[in-house]
Parts: C-alpha cells; sequence; structure tokens
C-alpha cells in the first residue's frame, strides 16, 4: 500500500486522516452526551466540580483541538499531494462531491473554533497541559470586549447558539449523512470503486 495517493486509490496517511477524524467525531459526540446526560454539569461557584463530569467535559474539548489540527494538517496534504482519478459521473455529480467535501472541510474547522471561543473553562489537553479559555486571550480583550463591546456572557450566547444548535444538532449531520449517503449510491447504485479507494479492500484496491 502506497504511502501516497496514486491515480486510483488514497493512500495511508490520507485514509489516517479520514479515518481518524471519523472516530475522533464520534467520541467527541459521545464525551459530551455523557457529560449532558449522565453528569450533574457545571456546578455554582464554590461547589466542587464531578469528576466525571470535568473528565468528559475535558475529553470533548481535548478532541475538538485536536480535530481542528488533524483537519488543517489533512487539507496540507491534500494540497501537496495528488487526488486520485474521479470516477465516471455527470459534472453535476462531481460539483456536488466536490461541494460537500469543501463544506465539511470547513465545518470541521469551524466547529473547534465556535467550541473554543464560546467555553468558559481553560482547555486541559488530555490533561497534559492547559490551553486557556478564549475569555482570557489579547484577541478577545481587542476584538471582542474593546471592539464589540460585549462582555464574555454576552458573547457566548450567540456563539453557543451556533456550535451546539446550529451546527452540533443539524448542520453537522446534514453534511455527514449527505457524504455518507453519496459513498452508498457509488457502492451500491453506480457499483464503482469510490468506497474501495478510501478502504483497503485487496481485492479491489487496483
Amino acid at each position: 500500500m502506497s504511502v501516497k495517493n496514486t491515480s486510483k486509490n488514497y493512500g495511508t496517511i490520507a485514509k489516517w486522516f479520514h479515518w481518524g477524524t471519523a472516530v475522533l467525531f464520534l467520541v467527541s459526540y459521545l464525551s459530551i452526551y455523557y457529560e449532558i446526560w449522565f453528569t450533574p454539569g457545571l456546578p455554582p461557584p464554590g461547589v466542587p466540580r464531578d469528576p466525571a463530569y470535568w473528565t468528559s467535559l475535558q475529553i470533548h474539548l481535548s478532541i475538538g483541538v485536536s480535530i481542528a489540527v488533524l483537519v488543517i494538517l489533512r487539507i496540507i496534504w491534500r494540497i501537496i499531494n495528488r487526488q486520485p482519478n474521479e470516477e465516471a459521473g455527470s459534472k453535476l455529480e462531481h460539483l456536488a462531491a466536490r461541494a460537500g467535501h469543501y463544506a465539511l472541510y470547513a465545518i470541521m474547522i469551524i466547529q473547534p473554533i465556535l467550541g473554543y471561543i464560546g467555553t468558559s473553562v481553560n482547555t486541559e489537553y488530555f490533561f497534559l497541559f492547559e490551553i486557556s479559555k478564549f475569555e482570557e486571550t489579547a484577541l478577545f480583550a481587542s476584538v471582542v470586549s474593546d471592539g464589540l463591546g460585549m462582555t464574555f456572557q454576552e458573547f457566548e450566547v450567540p456563539i453557543d447558539f451556533l456550535h451546539k444548535e446550529v451546527f452540533g444538532r443539524w448542520l453537522i449531520w446534514i453534511l455527514i449523512l449527505g457524504h455518507t449517503s453519496a459513498a452508498f449510491y457509488h457502492h451500491f447504485v453506480k457499483r464503482d470503486r469510490t468506497i474501495y479507494k478510501m478502504t483497503n479492500n485487496k481485492k479491489h484496491s487496483e
């Protein structure tokens, strides 16, 4: 198996980027819904934090940072590496495929950024080191506090709405549904090699 992409298949690195992002995405959702459903949540000032709440929240935040970094590296790899030849299809199909991929890349960068700038706690990156919350940065002071004249509590409301309701609950799942539906359409209806390009199926690797 080639490390780099070929005219027929994605290489090992591209596959690791693709499936690694997918796994991190699922674990991110599992961790935050565990925090919502099974922990008491953020306590009032002066009350000790529940360990399960804090652990699940920090896993979610840490994975969000990881996804943003991974997607940036993935885009760089895509730019410097060739892409497998497209399967036969109409111009509209190819245009829709590109638009869907670009939208997924965009939301996988925007969503972690919204999560970071909208959180009220520091990120303890997998409990290895700490990333200061956006509220404590010079960028927040200059852009949000001084520029927009908003407190963090005021700024947090629309950011949280976008992160949790618009992107997290709806848009990202619509894009993923479209992506997987297109893959199954290619596999079961068109019966081409689209899925095999991103898997290790040796029988259809060439």
